[in-house]
This record gives C-alpha cells, structure tokens and sequence, in this order.
C-alpha cells in the first residue's frame, strides 16, 4: 500500500465526450421481489441529441447526471415528480461530470473539466447552487462516495489507472491497485464497496473491498463487453448488455440471468444504471434507437 499527497497522485485524466457515443438517460420503475424484477414505464428524461451520462440519484426524487447544454458538458438535475429539467451553473467554462451527492451532506462533488485542460474536483451546494473546489489538484478520473469523506475511484497512472481510497478531509490517498475501471458502488447495508478491474483476458472483473480492512474479495467476471455494474441490495448486482438487464447473485448458481428486455423503448447498447435511495427508480444511459 502506497500513501501520498493528493497533489502528487491525483494527475490529469481528460474525459472527452465528444469522442461518445449519442446517449440518452432514462427512468423507469423498478420492482424488485425475491423472485421477480420488473421494469417498466421507461421515460426519457435527457432528450438530446448529444452526451448524456453518468447519473446518480440525489434523492428518490431528484436525478442529477451529466448533460449536453449547447454542446458543453453540465449538471442536469431532474426532478421525476414536476418531469422537469434544470441545469446547474449555466454558463460555466468548465464542463462537468460524474456528478453526485455527498452522503450526510448538503453537497454535490463533480468533476469539472477546464478548457485548458486542468481538471478538479468540486463541491457543489444542495439548495444555493454555489460551487467551490474541493481541494487544489485533485486529478480523479471515476470515483464513488463511501461517506461525507472518503471516496474509491481511479486516477490517470503511468500507463493506467490506479485504484485508490482518498480521504478529502485529511487528503491521504491509498493505492491499492493497478489497472481499475470506472465502476464504483457503496454495497448497501455493508461496510464494503465494489470496484471493478481489467483482468488480463481484457474483461472486467467485480471486486469487493473492505473498507475496514483494504482487503479485496473476488465478486463474478462481467460478460464480455460489459463494464458497468450496480447493486440492487447487498447480494444482487444488476447490469445491462444491449437492450436487456440481467441479474447476478452472489448465493444463486453462479451465472447472469436475464431479468428484462427493454427493446420496445427503443434503446441499445444499456451501459451506465443508478438505483434510487429508496429502490424503486432506475436510471439508465442507452443509445436510442432511431
């Protein structure tokens, strides 16, 4: 294990959108039993011919992902009740991504992304919109929230990028390995996080850590293609392929099991999923079909 300043590991990692694929952000309802999932009601809630990524729930109610505003990347927030869109600081010359709120907080992080390049790390306010960086430097490539301080992501390494765990409060910075993705989940109702990795056939491999411990626990092997992942609940991870979802459990028989085809909604290519704080909304970046 390796600890350093986060001015010394968090290096440029350049996120360039314009180089994706036309995505959309979809909700739908999800209903999820011991036995059955069912989605439905599927919506549209970016509808714009551009990128359009990365959700995340800022609550049962609010969505919050990154969106295309007139050809530059910005905070949307939409609220699934008024089936309405906002932007966050419009006008700013930094294009933003990876939004998402700060668990206990009263805070939104996001990556912004300057025209020269430098790329850092921000708070946003929840209710006055304002916004300040986070700390000098921070250089974070994908990341997800543990709790109001520490964070698991990937960082720009010297030939990949590195796992690391970053305090934000104490600024120490973990690396725990070489060669991550940019898949990141809490597990709810435990004390671990998951991440994924590039094994050495090219695929992407689940991996959960504790977050006590440091330690890192095999999950499954994603199939091919694949390499986003969230969790339904503490035993069930749910991905998309194509235009289907399926399921994994951790005490099942150890193989992917199709649990819905959204091809009637006219969406291909499923990669990004966010599941509300309550669970019963999902969030889902798919390439409309024409």
């Amino acid at each position: 294990m390796f600890r350093h300043s986060f001015k010394a590991l968090f290096i440029l990692f350049e996120i360039v959108a314009h180089s994706q694929p036309y995505t959309e952000v979809y909700i739908a309802d999800i209903s999820i039993t011991e036995e059955l999932i069912e989605v439905g009601n599927v919506v549209n809630i970016s509808n714009d011919e551009g990128y359009d990524n990365q959700p995340s729930f800022q609550s049962d109610n609010l969505v919050l992902f990154a969106g295309n505003n007139k050809g530059q990347t910005d905070i949307a927030q939409y609220n699934i009740r008024f089936n309405m869109k906002f932007w966050y600081h419009k006008g700013s010359a930094s294009s933003q991504y990876s939004p998402q709120r700060i668990p206990n907080s009263q805070h939104v992080l996001s990556v912004h992304l300057d025209t020269n390049g430098r790329q850092r790390l921000f708070h946003h306010h929840l209710t006055s919109l304002e916004y300040k960086e986070a700390h000098p430097d921070v250089r974070v490539a994908y990341f997800a929230m543990y709790n109001e301080n520490i964070l698991l992501g990937s960082v720009l390494g010297e030939e990949n990028l590195d796992l690391v765990v970053a305090n934000i409060e104490t600024k120490q910075v973990d690396t725990l390995a070489y060669n991550s993705a940019r898949s990141f989940h809490k597990i709810p109702e435990s004390k671990s996080m998951s991440y994924t990795f590039v094994n050495e056939e090219g695929n992407h491999d689940v991996y959960q850590l504790d977050m006590d411990s440091f330690e890192s626990f095999f999950v499954t092997q994603l199939p091919i293609g694949v390499q986003d992942h969230v969790w339904l609940n503490g035993t069930t991870l749910l991905i998309g392929s194509g235009s289907r979802l399926y399921k994994f459990d951790l005490f099942g028989d150890g193989t992917w099991t199709e649990v819905a085809d959204l091809s009637e909604y006219k969406m291909d290519n499923i990669t990004r999923l966010a599941i509300s704080p309550d669970g019963t909304k999902l969030a889902i970046v798919a390439e409309p079909l024409q």
